[in-house]
């Protein structure tokens, strides 16, 4: 038997955060490791907790969703991010996804779906709850997954022949997190190999500007 998903929730609005937090903890393959109430908190507990996935409120004081959401994968880039909101308009939806959540939920969805959001995002699926989908279903080519800016930065440096090392030295990150990065993009591409890489970014102009001829 796997080992429970292990999630941690943060919301700013407490009724919110201990409902599904309580429903969550009915569930045996999940593990709810914390209940927060700010990002700040949650950055702070990051490595200590080590959770597979969090559940993150978009609009928190001090430190947005959004912002939390690219420091946790700079630190964690397998953690997955399943965004938990009111809005349903397609701005927000597609920056949430910009910024690197796996899933979007609105926090009127049913229980079960909440579970399913978990089972996907944990799985590397991409998951949008039917009103997030409806929102944001013309944008995209073909369902393709969009690279978020710090994908498309590291994309950049590995078309350019740097090795994982030397993008890890050049963006002051660990090989590892440039690892998985590197993992995501190839998946979110459809593409299996270092050179499918590089032709894919002279194809989409990702390299013009940068005097790189291959």
């Amino acid at each position: 038997m796997s080992a429970p998903t292990r999630v941690v929730v943060v919301d700013d609005h407490p009724m919110v955060a201990e409902g599904i937090t309580a429903i969550l903890e009915t569930y045996d393959d999940i593990s709810v490791l914390a209940t927060l109430s700010d990002a700040g908190a949650m950055i702070a507990r990051l490595e200590e907790l080590a959770p597979d996935v969090i559940l993150m409120d978009l609009n928190m004081p001090g430190l947005s969703g959004l912002s939390a959401t690219e420091m946790v994968l700079e630190k964690r880039p397998e953690t997955r991010i399943l965004i938990l909101s009111m809005h349903d308009s397609p701005e927000y939806i597609r920056t949430a996804l910009g910024h690197g959540a796996m899933g979007y939920v609105l926090k009127d969805v049913s229980t079960e779906e909440i579970k399913t959001a978990i089972d996907r995002v944990q799985a590397g699926e991409r998951y949008l709850c039917v009103g997030a989908e409806g929102a944001i279903a013309p944008v995209g080519s073909q369902g393709r997954e969009q690279l978020t800016n710090r994908e498309q930065t590291i994309l950049l440096q590995l078309a350019q022949g740097k090795s994982n090392k030397e993008v890890a030295l050049a963006l002051d990150i660990s090989v590892r997190t440039v690892e998985t990065h590197r993992k995501n993009i190839k998946r979110k591409l459809g593409i299996s190999s270092t050179a499918g890489l590089t032709r894919y970014a002279l194809e989409h102009g990702v390299l013009q500007g940068t005097g790189v001829n291959v």
